[in-house]
């Protein structure tokens, strides 16, 4: 059971730089519109926060720590959420990343979110 959750936690980590990766190559497209410039700066930072926190949690010095890097992981990805609706709403020709991008943002919010409360002991 240890080695499924070992696994599960490297599986995720790599999702993670996989979804970063995938936020940085949109928010590389959006810098041909000058409006946008500011949006991707946006959400490179709150999609490259949220597997930084995760990965960062594992140096924590307490559980309140850990925890703590887990909240701000999901604040993040609630953040992200934000910015990748407001670049699919602004132009449709970002539309179908942006939602690919929009379902793994809900995916790992329930991931995260799921864990937040695992360890809080509320599930």
């Amino acid at each position: 059971m240890q080695n499924d959750n070992s696994d599960f936690k490297k599986e995720f980590v790599a999702r993670l730089v996989r979804f970063t990766i995938a936020i940085l190559r949109l928010a590389s497209k959006l810098r041909d519109d000058r409006n946008l410039w500011a949006v991707a700066d946006q959400v490179i930072r709150s999609g490259s926060s949220v597997g930084a926190n995760v990965v960062e949690a594992k140096a924590a010095s307490s559980r309140r720590d850990y925890i703590k890097f887990f909240e701000i992981a999901l604040k993040s990805a609630n953040e992200t959420r934000y910015w990748l609706i407001v670049i699919r709403e602004y132009n449709a020709a970002y539309k179908s990343e942006s939602d690919t991008l929009l379902v793994e943002t809900d995916e790992i919010c329930k991931i995260i979110g799921s864990s937040v409360l695992t360890l809080k002991g509320k599930k």
